[in-house]
Parts: structure tokens; sequence; C-alpha cells
């Protein structure tokens, strides 16, 4: 098993500022937003490149948020240089500029979660399973980006053309760069638990994610992927009552370690509270920018 859990799942937004607000008043602790930058010639000042992001960090995955830089780029964004070999550079590019004009096209369809990433200890191992199911991906892409503590290597592929978004596989997050992550959110989350996928043919759909999983599903529709799981569905209001079923991804649950207290803070900050069929919390996507969000005791 090559897929070990989430790495990080995205809420692509147009006003990353607003967005901020609006998860810091879910509970979310989130550092300014950053964005890569390039220089346009040789000498020139580094400019915005691609999408700005921030997380909400977790100790071994994370909570997105992104933005297209030319939707908007936050006065107080960190650049940060791009920085990868001369001769992938050009390469790896592309591929960024590929990546942000789809996220573009699916924030034209909606505000939501347009990024599905998974885990893997073995990115090389992952990426050759891929190709030999007949997977088409762009290959495993290494970029380095510069953090308090050094240079943090960070190695992903991503999947072509699917019609949920953004998705793909990156290498386990590297321990050696965790301490400088903020980790103590004031809603109590310390873990993503699970991504919900809406689909029109479940079946279809649980064939597609076998593959790209390499392991079948623990009963229809669930993927259980050790500290996560990914759950496709064709009826969403039978998971979370009175939502809308539309096909993309509509959900996503992070475990809080008090619900109680969780659900306190979330009524105080005025945000409707519901329940799902397994008796978690959840805020209607109507309320969250279009990503329903889902609150679940755990470790």
């Amino acid at each position: 098993m090559t897929i070990t859990s989430l790495h990080h799942v995205g809420h692509v937004v147009r006003d990353i500022a607003q967005a901020m607000t609006l998860y810091r008043r879910l509970g979310f602790a989130l550092p300014p937003p950053s964005c890569p930058a390039l220089s346009p010639s040789e000498g020139a000042v580094p400019e915005p490149f691609g999408a700005a992001n921030t997380h909400a960090d977790f100790p071994s995955d994370f909570l997105e948020l992104v933005t297209p830089v030319a939707a908007s780029v936050p006065a107080d964004a960190k650049l940060v240089p791009l920085q990868a070999p001369s001769d992938v550079l050009p390469v790896l590019l592309e591929r960024i500029t590929a990546t942000t004009a789809g996220l573009a096209a699916h924030l034209d369809r909606f505000e939501g979660l347009h990024i599905l990433m998974f885990s893997t200890p073995d990115i090389d191992a992952t990426a050759a399973r891929l190709t030999a199911g007949g997977v088409p991906h762009g290959g495993v892409n290494t970029v380095q980006r510069p953090t308090e503590t050094g240079l943090e290597t960070v190695r992903y592929l991503e999947l072509d053309d699917l019609p949920e978004g953004r998705v793909g596989v990156v290498a386990d997050l590297d321990p050696e760069f965790q301490h400088a992550r903020v980790l103590d959110h004031p809603n109590g989350a310390t873990g993503l638990a699970e991504a919900v996928l809406c689909v029109d043919d479940l079946d279809a759909a649980e064939s597609r994610y076998a593959t790209y999983l390499g392991v079948p599903a623990t009963r229809s529709g669930v993927f259980d992927l050790g500290r996560a799981r990914l759950t496709l569905t064709s009826d969403l209001d039978a998971l979370l009552p009175g939502e809308r079923t539309r096909p993309g991804l509509a959900a996503c649950a992070v475990t809080v370690s008090d619900l109680g207290q969780t659900e306190d803070l979330l009524r105080t900050n005025g945000f409707t509270v519901a329940r799902t069929s397994e008796g978690d919390l959840f805020v209607p996507a109507r309320e969250a920018l279009g990503a329903a969000m889902v609150f679940r005791a755990g470790r």
C-alpha cells in the first residue's frame, strides 16, 4: 500500500483574506499567506506567481486555503522565491501555470474544495504503480521551499484532468520541519479525518479511486486510509442532512480533542451547527464558502 492517508485538502477561494477571517472564526489558527515568486528577468525583483496559500496545520497533514494570484494576493503575503534545478525549472513553471489555470477554472464553477492530495512514504513507488496501472499523471516534481530552519524539499505528483479538481500524491511531511508549524487551534483540531466526494456514478468513481489508491473500498464508497478516509457518495443529504449533492469535493472532516468545546466555540462565533448521520458536528457549506466543515471527536 503506497497511499497511507490524506496529505491535505485544499479550499479554493476568491478572497483569501476573507476566507482566513472565516477560518479563524471556525477556530483554526492560520499563519499569514505565502505565494511563490519568480523573477521576470535576471536580477529583477521576484513577482507573485501561481497561487497564494496558507495552512491550518496538524501534526501529519493540513487544511489549505488557496487562491490564484490573479484573484487576490493579500498585502501581508510572504513571497517565496521558487527554487528548483535549472534543468527542471521550465517544466516546473509549465506545470504550475497549468495547475493554477485549472484551479481558476474550478473556482469559476464555485468556491469550495477543489484539491485532494494523498500522502505516501514512497512517492517514486507510487508513481511507478500509477504508471503501471495506466493512470495518466505528470510525473514526480521536486521543489524546495525556504523555512525558518532551512530548505524543505517537497516531492509530489498530480493526476491528469480529473473532474473533481486537483488530485495527486505528496511525499509524507518531513518531521524535521514540523516544529515550526502552528498546531494549537482554538477549536481543538488535531488532524484531517475525511474528505467527502460527490459523484454521479458511484461504481465508476469507486473503481477509479481503487486504482489511484491501490486498495479496494472497505465498504461501498469508503476507502480507509490509516488516519483518515475518503468517502464517495451520490447522496450527500444522507451523510450531511440539508446539503446539496453536486459533483466534486463537498466536505472535509477534522478530528477535535473536545467536541463539546468545539460546538460552544462555533455557536459563540455565530455558526449554524448541524449533526451528520454519524453524529458529528458540521457547519453547512452555505456558511463556509461552499465547503461543509465537519468536526469529529478524535485524538
